[in-house]
C-alpha cells in the first residue's frame, strides 16, 4: 500500500545534471533570490546595507524586479501594499541592526492589516551571533527579539543549506490565513560565501488552510436561519481571503444587514439594499447592531474603532468567524468560529436556510437617514465636498491609500470603495506616511491603472523621499495632500481635552515647488476645483502631486 507521505518526486536527469554541476561564482545571496523565484515572486522591496549586499548582488543575476525605497519603514508600507492588493507575499529586503528596526513601524501595519510581508533581513556574521558583545557593526544583543512581538513567525539561518527552508516555512507562514509579515535573518558571511548547494528550482510552500469545524457552522446556521433580526458585521478578513462575494450571497439569503468595518472596505456594496455601509463611529449604527438578536461578525475582533470605542455592547448572539485565534471572542463571548472567512461563510451558505425579511431593507434606510440627519446638522459641508470630489475624480477599479489624516478619518465612514480590496488605509497600527509609499507599492504591482495616496501634510513630511523613488521608477501614482499647517487630528483631540493645542503646529515647505524639483508634476488646487485637477493628475502617465489647502474637521463623536 502507498501512502501520500511515501511519494518522492524523483528529478529528472536534466534536474540531477544541474544538481551535481551547480555553475561557479555562486553565493548565499543567490539562493536568497532562487529561493523566492521557486516560490513565484516576482518583485522585492528594500534598501541596501553593508551586511545585506550579498543579496543585492544576486538580484543582478536574478530575473526579479527590485524597487528600492529610500526609508526602510517606506520599503516596508510598499511591501505591505503590494501584499494587500495581490495577495501575494511580498519580498522585503533589509540589512542588520538599523536598516531593519527602520521597518518595525511597517511590519505593524501589515500584522495588523494582516497583510503578508516576507521581511529578509542580514545579520552580524555567525561568530558573533548568541548576545556577546562584540563590537560589529549594526551589532543588536537579540535582533530577533525586536521582530517576535511583531510578526507571524521568525526564522533564523546559520548556513547556507538552511536558506531554501527558512525562506519556504516564512512564505508559508505569511499566507497561512491569517496572512501577516514574517521575518528571515541570515548572516553576513553566510550571504557572501561561495556554495555548492544546488539551484533553488521550485519549491514547495502551500499555505494551511484554516478550515470551520463543521458542527460549529452548523449550529450558526441555525441560529441565523431563524434569527428574527439577524446583523452581519463584516471586517478585513473577508477582503483578505477574497470572500466578498460569498458574504453577499448570504446576506442575501437570509436578508441580513451588512456593515463594514474600516479595514472591510469594499467587502459589501456600499449602494446594496442591506448596506448599512461603513458608520460604526455613530451611535445609530451601534444601537441598531445591539438590536440584533443574532450578529454574525466575519473577518474582525471588534476592536476599539470597530465597537466604536468598545462602547458596542451586543444584547444578542455572536458568532464570530476570525482566523486569527488571539481575536476569538477577545471583547465579546459567543460562537467562536475559528476560520478562513472564505471556507468559512462557503460552509454557511450550504447549510443556511432561506430567510425571507422585507423589513431589512426599510431598516437599513431608517439608521442611514439617522446618521445622516446627524451628519448634516454639524455644517461640514466642506468635508464633504471634498470627500465627494476625491470619489468622482478617482476610477473605480483605482486603489487608493489613505494616511492618518482628518480626510481618511472621514474616508474610513463616509467613501464608498466600490470595488472590494481597493480602499486601504493605516488604521490598523495608526502610524504617520503610509499612504504615499503604500501607493508605490500598489502601481508596482499593477501599472496600469493609477493609484491615489492623500496625507495630511504632517504625515507627507514622512514621505518626502519617496518622491525620488516614483520618479525613478515612474510609478503611476499621484499624491493628494491636504495642507492643513500641522497635525490636524491632534489640533482637534488636544483643544476638545485641554482648551488649547501644543506641539501640533508645523512649519512646511512649498510642497509644489519640491515636488516639482524631483521631476515631479504638482498642482495647487482648492476645493471647488479638486475634482477636476484630481482627475487631470489621475490622468496623466507616471506620478504626479495636487495640494490642497484646507482646514477639515471631524464630525462629532458619539462614543463620549
Amino acid at each position: 500500500m502507498t501512502h501520500d507521505h511515501d511519494l518522492v518526486l524523483r528529478p529528472t536527469a536534466a534536474q540531477t545534471e544541474a544538481a551535481l554541476n551547480p555553475p561557479a561564482g555562486r553565493n548565499g545571496g543567490d539562493l536568497v533570490v532562487e529561493t523566492l523565484r521557486g516560490l513565484g515572486a516576482t518583485t522585492v522591496f528594500g534598501l541596501p546595507g553593508q551586511h545585506a549586499l550579498g543579496m543585492f548582488d544576486a538580484l543582478r543575476r536574478s530575473t526579479l524586479t527590485y524597487v528600492g525605497l529610500r526609508v526602510e519603514n517606506n520599503a516596508g508600507f510598499a511591501a505591505d501594499a503590494y501584499g494587500r492588493v495581490t495577495g501575494e507575499a511580498a519580498p522585503l529586503l533589509l540589512s542588520t541592526g538599523p536598516g531593519a528596526l527602520m521597518s518595525l513601524a511597517a511590519l505593524q501595519e501589515a500584522a495588523a492589516a494582516s497583510a503578508p510581508v516576507l521581511a529578509i533581513g542580514s545579520q552580524i556574521p555567525v561568530a558573533g551571533l548568541g548576545g556577546g558583545r562584540h563590537g560589529y557593526l549594526h551589532e543588536l544583543r537579540d535582533q530577533q527579539a525586536s521582530f517576535r512581538d511583531i510578526v507571524k513567525s521568525v526564522h533564523t539561518v546559520r548556513t547556507a543549506s538552511q536558506i531554501p527552508s527558512a525562506i519556504a516555512a516564512a512564505w508559508e507562514s505569511a499566507l497561512t490565513a491569517p496572512h501577516g509579515p514574517v521575518w528571515v535573518e541570515i548572516p553576513q558571511d553566510v550571504l557572501l560565501a561561495e556554495t555548492a548547494v544546488p539551484v533553488v528550482t521550485a519549491v514547495d510552500a502551500t499555505p494551511e488552510d484554516v478550515v470551520p469545524r463543521p458542527e460549529l457552522t452548523a449550529v450558526a446556521a441555525h441560529l441565523l436561519s431563524t434569527a428574527e433580526r439577524p446583523v452581519i458585521i463584516a471586517g478585513g478578513g473577508v477582503v483578505r481571503s477574497d470572500a466578498s462575494g460569498k458574504l453577499r450571497a448570504l446576506a442575501e439569503k437570509i436578508d441580513a444587514p451588512v456593515v463594514t468595518t474600516f479595514g472591510g472596505k469594499g467587502a459589501f456594496p456600499w449602494e446594496h439594499p442591506l448596506s448599512l455601509q461603513s458608520w460604526l463611529e455613530d451611535r445609530h449604527t451601534t444601537d441598531f447592531l445591539e438590536s440584533a438578536d443574532v450578529l454574525l461578525v466575519v473577518g474582525s475582533g471588534l476592536g476599539e474603532l470597530s465597537s466604536n470605542y468598545h462602547t458596542f455592547a451586543p444584547r444578542g448572539r455572536v458568532i464570530q468567524i476570525e482566523a486569527d485565534l488571539g481575536k476569538l471572542e477577545s471583547n465579546h463571548a459567543g460562537l467562536g468560529i475559528h476560520a478562513d472567512a472564505r471556507l468559512a461563510l462557503s460552509a454557511l451558505l450550504e447549510t443556511v436556510e432561506d430567510r425571507r425579511d422585507p423589513s431589512a431593507a426599510d431598516a437599513v434606510r431608517e439608521v442611514l437617514a439617522a446618521v445622516r440627519a446627524r451628519i448634516d446638522s454639524q455644517e461640514l459641508t466642506l468635508e464633504q465636498q471634498v470627500l465627494a470630489s476625491v470619489r468622482e475624480a478617482l476610477p473605480d477599479d483605482s486603489p487608493s491609500f489613505w494616511d492618518m489624516t482628518i480626510l481618511a478619518y472621514w474616508a474610513w465612514s463616509a467613501f464608498d470603495a466600490r470595488r472590494p480590496n481597493t480602499m486601504h488605509s493605516a488604521q490598523g497600527a495608526g502610524g504617520l506616511g503610509y499612504g504615499f509609499p503604500a501607493a508605490l507599492g500598489a502601481a508596482a504591482a499593477d501599472p496600469t491603472r493609477p493609484v491615489l495616496a492623500v496625507s495630511g501634510d504632517g504625515g507627507a513630511m514622512y514621505s518626502i523621499a519617496e518622491l525620488a523613488t516614483a520618479r525613478q521608477y515612474d510609478l503611476p501614482v499621484t499624491w493628494l495632500i491636504v495642507d492643513d499647517g500641522g497635525y490636524g487630528i491632534l489640533r482637534e483631540y488636544m483643544t476638545d481635552a485641554f482648551g488649547q493645542a501644543t506641539a501640533t503646529e508645523l512649519a512646511r515647505p512649498d510642497f509644489v515647488a519640491l515636488a516639482e524639483s524631483f521631476g515631479v508634476p504638482a498642482t495647487l488646487t482648492s476645493p471647488e476645483t479638486l475634482s477636476e485637477d484630481l482627475a487631470k493628475a489621475l490622468a496623466q502617465p507616471g506620478p504626479s502631486v495636487v495640494v490642497l489647502p484646507a482646514l477639515l474637521r471631524m464630525f462629532a463623536p458619539t462614543h463620549l
